[in-house]
């Protein structure tokens, strides 16, 4: 018999063991450093994972860096998945099974998507009547059948209704193939278009002409037109337009009329228009106003006038009107509805009768009708939320006394009215969408408040809470979601997936920053180019505002941010990493300086006129003062989470990664510091209805788990 002295110590040495198993941490891994020096302007920066670039996504040493990783974000995120799968459970629980789009009709058919329970994607369908049998005219989950990742992109119907172009991308590049199908038969024609534009299809009047715009594989940019003939290879269709500027877009649609084909071009401060006659598609595309530096414009035709939505001599727009004939020279054009500093005009839907405006004044959108026999005398739609998006729905028909709108609000699922345009205010609501699991809108709260900056500007902020949840004491968890680039306006609209962050307490905000057109163009113009420190500036001061205000309490702060509201991220955690607990940045834009100096990168020179040219030294000094990655600091971080895909369109996957890298060597904390590379998808992450909640569910499970809410 053993003693019991050494039975004790045996089993201690083996439960120690076992201890030490257990609790033997996961090491992250560390990418080497092979050192890389770019010049310019007699600076010489160093860049040590500049070998994580390969533009062919197959080098061996790459690849496995990316995969070590993820598993390591796997390995620490094993904590968290219980949460993750519940809040996955939550929000797609939230989904109407059998949810459909509100009917429109388009020529003599109503047309509609739907979905099927369980499936990712929807079907296409159309109908004789509006409640007439549908024909199904595409299921996009056959389509999909086989691919990680699927996308459909335009889908244009010919004017006849008989034949449907439409565009799919199964790679995540924004890359496009498009088919075209006889309705009639409901066979794929022969027809295949590669390398296209997914969002600018349009037919000739006599159905026999297709117009697509082809893409540079290398720089990602759409910058041919062809026009294709039913019948023929790709390889014998007609080059009938290219853009030999490549600081612009380009893209395709056709008037309301349906008379023209117009191609617009645009830069970020410029723009230039061409129209086709429709029923003439071997013509040539002719120049409606010549492109002149800073003049921005778009078009509407109506009978033999354009009306025309400018910047010219008004920088909040006006809406113009000019015979078609004479568009070009600019001393003819008359005013319709004048220049507002204080009102923003985005939009304009040009009826028989009337004039429909979609505005925004004081950060939220407005649609105002005037009758067309009296543009003076409109009047405005109205809503009682206090915060909200509302805009113009589909409206096909130049005929219609009736309109169309969009409207949701923080707390409003998105909604369709119908208006009688003959009966001021009769409205009547065609579509809501359904949200189960017991949301009852009663239970939420939205705010509208300015927070001021540190220069004394006042920063509009949408908050959303749960009524019974929230205290003003300042002990809420807060999250604070911010872009601010691109003039793009990041509205206060229904997210049902931020429910799961309402009903365990946390206050939702939306930070209204610079560089966005909240406020107008001059808000804008305030977060860009020389400007583009405003940016970070207000968002952190309205954290700082929002905890002061007792919104929030301070160590219960997470932020998130997407693309250039990525770069947006990693400029507030290298200037002010103690407002945040944790960060999420998503396909972050986080290595400016390098980026915009390479032309080879995909949308680079289209971007000179938001970030500047860093060729100039004084775009150059400005980008190396904020740019993420050329910022980071030995100091301590918070908690973050950074996400991308390997097949990124908009930025490139290296720059997260290089940033990722950079940062595990450089921080001086123990918070996590995670990649998840998706190694399927893009700049939009995961395709379908369903499996896209997968990243929300991961972000929101990082976040409250470290906000100590485990449930």
């Amino acid at each position: 018999m053993r003693p019991f002295g050494l039975i004790a110590l045996s089993l201690w040495l083996c439960g120690c063991a076992n201890t030490m198993k257990a609790e033997q941490p996961v090491v992250p891994p560390v990418a080497n450093k092979i050192p890389h020096q770019l010049t310019i302007h007699g600076v010489t920066r160093t860049d040590d994972y500049y070998w994580l670039r390969d533009d062919s996504r197959s080098d061996p040493k790459v690849l496995e860096y990316l995969k070590q990783e993820n598993n390591y974000t796997a390995e620490k995120l094993k904590p968290f998945n219980g949460l993750k799968a519940k809040l996955f459970d939550e929000m797609t629980a939230r989904l109407n099974p059998a949810e459909s789009s509100a009917p429109y009709k388009w020529h003599s058919h109503w047309y509609s998507r739907r979905y099927e329970a369980g499936k990712e994607y929807p079907l296409l369908e159309r109908a004789d009547s509006l409640n007439g049998p549908a024909q199904l005219l595409l299921d996009s989950n056959e389509r999909a059948q086989g691919h990680e990742f699927y996308t459909l992109g335009d889908v244009t119907l010919s004017p006849n209704e008989q034949l449907m172009a439409f565009a799919e991308d199964t790679l995540s590049r924004r890359i496009y193939t498009v088919q075209i199908k006889d309705l009639n038969s409901g066979k794929l024609l022969d027809d295949v278009l590669q390398n296209v534009d997914g969002a600018g299809l349009a037919w000739s009047k006599d159905n026999r002409y297709l117009f697509y715009i082809a893409k540079d594989p290398q720089t990602l940019l759409g910058y041919q037109v062809f026009r294709h003939k039913l019948g023929t290879p790709q390889t014998q269709d007609q080059l009938v337009y290219e853009e030999k500027d490549d600081t612009y877009y380009i893209s395709l649609g056709s008037s309301l009329d349906e008379s023209r084909i117009v191609l617009s071009c645009e830069s970020t401060t410029t723009s230039e228009v061409l129209v086709l006659d429709s029923s003439a598609p071997l013509g040539n595309f002719q120049v409606v106003t010549p492109r002149e530096e800073g003049i921005e414009y778009q078009i509407v035709k109506h009978g033999n006038d354009y009306y025309i939505l400018t910047n010219w001599q008004a920088d909040n727009f006006r809406l113009m009107k000019v015979n078609t004939a004479y568009a070009s020279d600019k001393r003819k054009w008359q005013e319709v509805i004048p220049h507002n500093p204080d009102v923003l005009l985005e939009e304009v839907l040009v009826l028989d009768n009337f004039l429909i405006l979609q505005t925004r004044e004081n950060g939220l959108t407005h649609v105002v009708v005037y009758p067309a026999a009296n543009p003076n005398n409109g009047y405005e739609l109205r809503f009682d939320d206090p915060a909200y998006v509302v805009g113009l729905g589909v409206n096909l028909n130049q005929h219609a006394r009736e309109l169309r709108v969009r409207y949701s609000s923080p707390t409003t699922p998105d909604s369709t009215y119908l208006y009688d345009l003959d009966q001021p205010g009769k409205r009547t609501l065609i579509k809501q969408r359904q949200v189960l699991g017991g949301f009852d809108r009663r239970n939420y709260q939205s705010e509208r408040l300015r927070i001021t900056a540190r220069d004394g500007t006042l920063v509009p902020v949408t908050l959303v809470y749960r009524k019974d949840k929230f205290r003003h004491d300042g002990t809420n968890p807060l999250y604070v979601y911010g872009y601010g680039s691109y003039g793009i306006v990041i509205d206060p609209d229904f997210d049902d997936a931020v429910i799961s962050l309402l009903d365990r307490g946390v206050v939702y905000a939306i930070a209204h920053v610079r560089g966005s057109e909240t406020l107008g163009r001059a808000w804008y113009e305030d977060g860009k180019l020389l400007h583009k420190q405003n940016t970070f500036n207000d968002f952190e001061d309205v954290t700082r505002g929002l905890v002061a205000e007792k919104y929030a309490a301070a160590g219960k702060v997470v932020a998130a941010g997407g693309s250039a509201g990525g770069l947006l991220m990693g400029a507030v955690a290298n200037q002010a990493p103690e407002l945040y607990l944790a960060i999420a940045a998503h396909v972050p834009f986080v290595d400016v300086v390098t980026t915009m100096l390479d032309e080879s990168i995909p949308l680079t020179t289209n971007e000179y006129d938001e970030w500047g040219n860093p060729n100039q030294q004084s775009y150059f000094d400005y980008m190396l003062s904020y740019s993420p990655y050329d910022n980071v600091k030995r100091q301590a971080y918070p908690n973050l989470l950074v996400t991308s895909g390997l097949h990124d369109s908009q930025v490139q996957y290296f720059e997260p990664a290089k940033w990722v890298a950079k940062l595990r060597d450089y921080k001086t904390d123990d918070n996590l510091l995670l990649l998840n590379m998706d190694m399927e998808a893009g700049h939009g992450g995961k395709s379908g209805r369903y499996r896209r909640y997968e990243d929300t569910a991961l972000e929101y499970a990082f976040f409250l788990k470290l906000l100590g809410i485990n449930d």
